[in-house]
């Protein structure tokens, strides 16, 4: 029987009052891709991070090839042939591919031989079948040749365990599967990869096994034929998946919001809908069909060239955000590290931040007991899990920083919410918790678009949904009459 590369017996950590891990053991066999699941806070990154020698562990022991081992900071690590690379490439975009490659490198001497690095740059890349130049500036690569070159990093540093932290998040289908067959090339070479996702059909599409922790504790690891998707998810959550989707049905009300001829040159073209207050309207559509950009353009980030929006039977002309959180409009933007949080900042001071004039006194003085109050108001409302509210958004889980974005601009008290992607990197747990959220909120009568790639989210959280496609609008289908059939033939330029 072919003997571990790795293995974490009997793991814990705790970080002050939280424990992090509990008694957590997990195998590495060579050549073989092994999913780790679990929600937000399952201690996945805390295991990682003690594998790649970020954090010491309180309790267990590391084997590697049976000898008991101390990583104690990324250099051991390095030496001993474990990296990681994760949803964001860590790309030096001022140099070119083959320096990239090889900037963590600490013995090829203290002058660079650019002809050898060049050299043993191109080979490795020409082993993985990456077709790149390794002359050009790492400024212009996509995402996908971005994650490449982090693999070709790792192998450069004799990688034996590759750790890759959602690593597909914000790739398109066609990426993703250039990432898989270099992935599978690796796992040729006998490679131990560490694969961690939340999309289902990628864990089984890729996977040997599948480990899966909750709070912080080992709940199961299996051969992945083994393994559903239902099956997953009760060991992750402790819940069925009938409890994930919670739309429920809703009456609608006076039309809140009139889309009409709405068009962007080169952009979008000719959009029309409508939205009533307690109605949740979905935008699907195919990568490159223009969904978030007719969402900037009604939140004023974009502006429109002609069209007409009409709010509340009001014809309005939005041209900056803080009009249209004055009109009673709020957009809670996909990419929630970059631009929906202030991440070095506190729970309480991103929540009020949209609406800071609120918590100043006559002097400019913030008055902190009202910020206090909102936050702490915010925290029970939406369970956000955090051990403080001074914590900084940049600690806490994806699930938690969704739901402190939404908080955000929730309390900007608006009739009409703009999601987009609201669940995107989040865990099946916490994507439970914010559709719970959404479908409260149209309960009490907000007019909601939501967009989203997920098409079972789309049609399960819709009354309406707008298919778009390159710019264009391609249907308008009931929650009724809608499937994925349906939806996919309109997003891919046939008659729905």
């Amino acid at each position: 029987m072919t003997k571990p590369i790795l293995e974490m017996q009997h793991i814990s950590k705790r970080f002050g009052t939280t424990q992090a891990l509990a008694d957590v053991s997990l195998t590495l066999y060579p050549g073989e891709i092994h999913a780790l699941l679990g929600e937000n806070g399952a201690g996945k990154s805390t295991l990682i991070k003690i594998m790649t020698g970020i954090h010491r562990p309180d309790e267990g022991e590391i084997l590697l090839d049976g000898r008991s081992t101390l990583i104690t900071n990324p250099l051991d690590a390095q030496a001993n042939g474990i990296a990681a690379i994760h949803q964001e490439p860590m790309i030096f975009p001022d140099l070119n591919v083959a320096e990239n490659i090889f900037v963590g490198h600490r013995n090829r001497g203290g002058v660079v031989r650019w002809r050898q690095m060049y050299r043993d740059a191109a080979e490795i890349l020409a082993r993985l079948d990456i077709k790149l130049d390794v002359r050009s500036s790492a400024r212009g690569l996509t995402l996908a040749a971005q994650q490449a070159v982090e693999i070709a990093k790792a192998i450069s540093l004799d990688t034996r365990v590759l750790i890759m932290d959602e690593p597909t998040a914000s790739l398109s289908a066609h990426e993703v599967e250039q990432l898989f067959k270099l992935t599978r090339r690796l796992k040729e070479k006998g490679v131990s990869i560490l694969f961690i996702s939340h999309r289902m059909e990628e864990v089984f599409s890729i996977s040997d096994r599948v480990t899966v922790l909750r709070d912080g504790r080992f709940v199961s690891t299996h051969p992945a034929a083994e393994v559903t998707a239902e099956s997953a998810i009760r060991d992750m959550v402790g819940r069925h998946m009938d409890d994930f989707f919670a739309k429920s049905a809703t009456v609608r009300g006076d039309l809140l919001l009139s889309v009409r001829n709405f068009s962007k040159e080169n952009v979008f073209h000719d959009i029309n809908f409508d939205v009533h207050a307690g109605e949740v309207v979905g935008f699907a559509g195919l990568v490159g069909s223009r969904r978030t950009d007719v969402a900037l353009a009604l939140f004023g980030i974009e502006t429109a060239d002609s069209g007409t929006i009409t709010l509340d039977s009001q014809t309005v002309a939005i041209r900056s955000p803080q009009q249209a959180v004055k009109l009673g409009i709020a957009y809670v933007t996909e990419d929630r590290r970059q631009l929906g949080l202030t991440m070095p900042m506190s729970i309480t001071t991103n929540i009020s931040l949209p609406m800071l004039r609120r918590y100043t006194n006559r002097y400019g003085l913030v008055q902190r007991k009202e910020e206090k109050k909102t936050a702490e108001s915010f925290r029970e409302r939406l369970n956000i899990r955090a051990a403080s509210l001074e914590q900084t958004a940049g600690t806490l889980s994806g699930g938690n920083q969704q739901k402190v974005v939404l908080s955000k601009w929730l309390n900007t008290q608006p009739r009409l919410l703009i999601l987009d992607e609201p669940t995107r990197g989040i865990d099946v747990g916490a994507k439970a918790e914010v559709h719970h959220i959404i479908d409260e909120l149209a309960q009490q009568g907000m007019g909601i678009i939501m967009i989203s790639s997920d098409l079972p989210e789309v049609l399960a959280m819709s009354d309406r949904i707008v298919v778009m496609r390159e710019g264009r609008q391609m249907a308008i289908l009931d929650r009724r009459e809608a499937t994925q059939e349906r939806v996919m033939t309109a997003a891919m330029g046939q008659t729905a």
